[in-house]
């Protein structure tokens, strides 16, 4: 099992002792690690960050005391407190009671890759935070953790879109590089953007990641993620979505089809994902719809 680990005493070890509520192992994330944690009062030994660490705590109040290069603190935590630790941060923790967190670990070179692709310098210039409330990161750690309790089922490409929203906050938020990001000239032209309407019509049934889209329209993911909303008003993922539930409806017309085979063909993870996005978009269930139709 992938685990968010650190160094300690010349070993690579889990962050945090015994086994994670839930692991993001199975994941279509690249670049991102995310554990659901229950954990004692309890200390961590010293151990050294080689990603940037986040953690985000739901339960609460829990006192938590920080050594770190010489420093030393003590934080009140409660529900959407958070921690940001940068590569090579050196520190010992401890929590004087028992606490529930989300905890995610984010390698160096996908932040540095999503700053390039920003137009950013290549040193990010991060700080460490022991204590910080951050609304945006808090929805999309939870979404996250959702996605993770649910096996990922809404796929690839809606797991990047929740990696490539995280990584723009953290850069944006939390760096020191202050340059502003230069706009991209004009627009997704028509060639591009119909080769990638294209290729989801011919590949809508699969699990498409971010970046078989972009690679399409050969673009980097970031500019391709934001023109793509600004020529069609919605996300990549919307648009795949409702494009699968165009060819539901279409399929479950036909009185062979059962919902759970109509949920294989359009490319849901399964008959109990294909049902909840189809109630969540068009308001009723599949099976109530296709008797009405």
């Amino acid at each position: 099992m992938r685990r968010i680990s650190v160094i300690r005493n010349e070993r690579i070890v889990p962050l945090l002792p015994g086994r994670p509520v839930k692991n993001s192992a199975l994941s279509p994330l690249s670049g991102l690690i995310v554990e659901t944690h229950n954990i004692g009062a309890i200390e961590i030994p010293e151990h050294e960050h080689s990603s940037f660490c986040l953690h985000m705590q739901t339960s609460g109040p829990v006192q938590m005391e920080w050594w770190s290069e010489g420093k030393y603190g003590k934080e009140n935590h409660g529900p959407g407190s958070m921690i940001l630790l940068t590569p090579g941060t050196r520190d010992r923790l401890r929590w004087n009671r028992p606490s529930q967190r989300v905890v995610l670990s984010v390698d160096e070179s996908y932040l540095l890759r999503a700053a390039q692709e920003l137009g950013r310098k290549r040193h990010l210039g991060f700080e460490n935070h022991w204590i910080f409330e951050d609304r945006q990161l808090h929805l999309l750690l939870s979404e996250m953790r959702r996605e993770m309790e649910t096996g990922w089922e809404t796929g690839a490409l809606y797991g990047d879109h929740l990696g490539m929203s995280l990584s723009i906050a953290l850069i944006q938020k939390y760096s020191r590089d202050v340059a502003i990001s230069p706009q991209a000239k004009g627009g997704i032209s028509r060639v591009r953007l119909q080769r990638v309407l294209d290729y989801i019509a011919a590949n809508g049934h699969l699990d498409i990641k971010l970046d078989d889209l972009a690679d399409v329209a050969d673009m980097s993911r970031f500019h391709f993620a934001r023109l793509f909303r600004l020529a069609l008003g919605i996300t990549p993922h919307r648009y795949l979505m409702d494009q699968r539930l165009q060819q539901a409806k279409a399929l479950l017309r036909l009185d062979t089809r059962s919902v759970s085979e109509v949920a294989v063909e359009t490319g849901f993870a399964n008959a109990g994902h294909f049902a909840r996005a189809f109630r969540r978009h068009v308001g009723v269930s599949p099976t109530e719809w296709k008797r009405q139709s």
